[in-house]
């Protein structure tokens, strides 16, 4: 365990991968860490200096949720407290904390600034509310820093940080991957894996590409949509293998030449630097967080116009068949990663923002 920054974290979050990732990830860096969610943390994800678990009804229309997290704030008596998500998760605690002197740190995600302040009036306020109680705030992406600063104004405090991968993979075998692009965001509106679909079918009937397969793997609401949609289509080279567990995950990362996401909004995914870490050419929505880490036609392609993206992902096929072009995309990418992005790394700087944050919260003599 390395020298713990302070005694005691308070990791306040909805029951999540990202969350869990979190827990583990920072607890070397802390005396004790604990955790209020609405659902304990996966054994696999326990650290050893786990203190203590809450149960949270994170729900808006909870009326007990802030009063339960405030009462157990007083008798654990946390140095700082880290939000993740600037939803419900960050009303509650904010309201929990408000008056006890304790450092706040929220780290948003994509759709908490990206799409929830625009469903709605009432969001937006709550929203605005969070960041604005918060003592510093994290953000995976220089746009989504930007839109929080236009929600919560120039006095708010951003650090540019991410969760990042767990590591970097080995180097890639370029020779050895297979021709295959390979889908992995939810099956959910937001990542639109029917224009993927569809797409597919466009390159299907083409013909160019007789030996390539889609792989569109994770699973969500349109699991059973995007299935039938395949059937009418006529589909042929295109598998659904649903929830992989992170092993298969990155066996799949790692035969595949070609990753596709284009989301309607999006922050920095995961997903997206898994892929540029096993060697895949990213083909992306065009979205600002993905100009951060995709130069069109450098490391990846960006697909402007998705009733086009068709054209991108042959584009982008004809391109990932060359081993010694895919190679040198590559190289970049796991370079980005390698200086940005990943998990350990990130933990420490994140354990550096807390000494700051405490710093600056200190009372002056």
């Amino acid at each position: 365990m390395t020298e713990p920054v302070l005694e005691r974290l308070l990791v306040v979050g909805s029951a999540s991968v990202h969350t869990w990732r979190y827990l583990a990830g920072i607890a070397p860096h802390v005396r004790e860490v604990y955790l209020a969610s609405n659902r304990e943390a996966p054994e696999n994800y326990r650290p050893a200096n786990l203190a203590g678990y809450q149960k949270i009804d994170f729900r808006l229309s909870s009326l007990v949720a802030s009063g339960r997290l405030r009462g157990w704030i007083k008798a654990i008596r946390p140095d700082l407290i880290h939000v993740h998500q600037a939803n419900s998760v960050a009303w509650h605690a904010s309201r929990a904390s408000r008056g006890l002197k304790i450092p706040l740190v929220l780290t948003a995600w994509g759709s908490d600034i990206l799409l929830l302040p625009d469903s709605n009036a009432l969001f937006g306020r709550m929203v605005r509310s969070n960041l604005v109680a918060a003592d510093m705030i994290t953000s995976d992406s220089l746009y989504m820093a930007a839109r929080i600063r236009e929600l919560a104004g120039d006095k708010v405090k951003i650090e540019l940080l991410n969760y990042g991968m767990d590591s970097l993979p080995m180097t890639p075998d370029i020779a050895a991957k297979e021709k295959r692009v390979l889908s992995c965001r939810l099956h959910k509106p937001l990542y639109r894996i029917d224009a993927i679909v569809r797409a597919w079918a466009e390159i299907e009937a083409g013909g160019r590409f007789p030996d390539w397969r889609l792989t569109v793997a994770a699973s969500g609401d349109q699991t059973p949509e995007l299935k039938r949609l395949a059937d009418e289509l006529g589909l042929v080279r295109i598998d659904f293998p649903g929830f992989v567990p992170g092993h298969e995950l990155a066996e799949l990362y790692r035969r595949s030449r070609v990753f596709v996401s284009v989301p309607r909004s999006d922050a920095t995914s995961i997903s997206l630097l898994e892929a540029m870490g096993h060697g895949c050419l990213p083909v992306l929505s065009n979205l600002p967080a993905n100009g951060e880490w995709i130069i069109d036609g450098l490391n990846g392609h960006i697909a402007e116009d998705i009733s086009r993206l068709a054209e991108g992902l042959e584009l982008s096929m004809e391109e990932a068949a060359d081993d010694e072009r895919l190679t040198f995309i590559s190289d970049i990418n796991r370079g980005l990663v390698a200086k940005k992005a990943l998990h350990a790394d990130n933990m420490r700087r994140f354990a550096e923002l807390y000494s700051r944050t405490l710093r600056a919260h200190a009372p002056r003599s």
